[in-house]
């Protein structure tokens, strides 16, 4: 089982959870990137990344098997 972050910081982006395996992807400007989703897959969990457009659309990005993965795509 994964560890949900309270918080998660790098020098750019911040997770901040919205509820129990969702957490919102920000910029440290404030500005909103996207969303990391958990799911549930019989092989492990697994976190969907989804970035937001300009017109405010989501795009996936990809799923992978680490949290730490996902939110590298954000960088």
């Amino acid at each position: 089982m994964v560890s949900s972050p309270t918080l998660a910081r790098t020098s750019t982006i911040t997770l901040v959870p919205i509820r129990a395996g969702l957490w919102r992807v920000t910029h440290r400007s404030g500005s909103v990137l996207g969303h990391i989703e958990r799911r549930s897959d019989p092989r492990g969990d697994s976190f969907a990344a989804r970035r937001l457009t300009a017109a405010g659309h989501a795009v996936e990005v990809g799923t992978f098997w680490r949290l730490d993965d996902a939110a590298d795509c954000f960088r």
